[in-house]
């Protein structure tokens, strides 16, 4: 009985660890990746590369949140977006920005579907959908840029955010203490922090319903 538990023990620590590796796997920040695509596309095209504001990023997340999960609001005949007035009143405060360095958006790029998919493919299928996309991407008028990407609840749907803006590095969408605020679901770029809430945790989760049927038939053998 003694060594039929310890084989019980080992494998919960087992399953838990394989639950850990999988998380770490796919902690990179796909905001990151997002934005990485964007300049590449842009410099390819002879538009220069963009400055990733963390300032501006965690404000894309927060416009991501203020949709709260309805992906029918993002594009086709039911599309909304936020008031222009959450900039200050909300996603700046959330955000830890300085309000007196908010500078206007000059592009924005949404999109939201119910699987997640790598950031090259949401960049190409999702958020370049058509000729409007390309050219707001591909705009003269941008010299900054902040992407998001964030599931609800941990889970689907997931939303795609970029936020484009002609401000200065050192003094828009300045953050307080220079640091920016972290918030979960979701992560946004230039935060120098892993994407361990949107997708990350999402994954993990779904992990336990198959470690614990295995635990209950691995018990059942035992005789447990």
């Amino acid at each position: 009985m003694a060594s039929s538990i310890w084989v019980l023990v080992l494998a919960i620590l087992f399953i838990s660890a394989s639950a850990a590796s999988v998380q770490n796997k796919v902690t990179d920040n796909p905001a990151d990746e997002l934005v990485v695509a964007i300049n590449s596309n842009r410099t390819a095209s002879k538009s220069s590369s963009l400055y990733s504001n963390p300032g501006l990023a965690c404000i894309a997340l927060q416009y991501i949140k203020a949709y709260q999960g309805d992906c029918g609001a993002v594009g086709g005949p039911n599309a909304k977006k936020p008031a222009d007035s959450e900039f200050a009143d909300t996603f700046a405060p959330n955000c830890g920005v300085e309000i007196s360095t908010l500078t206007p958006i000059t592009g924005r790029l949404l999109g939201c579907q119910s699987n997640y998919v790598k950031p090259s493919v949401a960049f190409s299928d999702i958020l370049m959908k058509n000729e409007k996309s390309i050219e707001i991407l591909q705009s003269k008028n941008h010299s900054e840029v902040g992407a998001a990407v964030s599931g609800s609840d941990g889970g689907g749907p997931y939303f795609w955010c970029v936020l484009f803006s002609n401000g200065k590095s050192n003094s828009s969408f300045v953050l307080e203490g220079h640091v920016a605020k972290i918030s979960r679901p979701g992560c946004f770029s230039g935060a120098n922090d892993d994407c361990s809430g949107a997708i990350a945790l999402s994954r993990t989760f779904h992990l336990w319903p198959i470690a614990l049927t295995g635990l209950i038939a691995l018990a059942y053998a035992l005789g447990i």
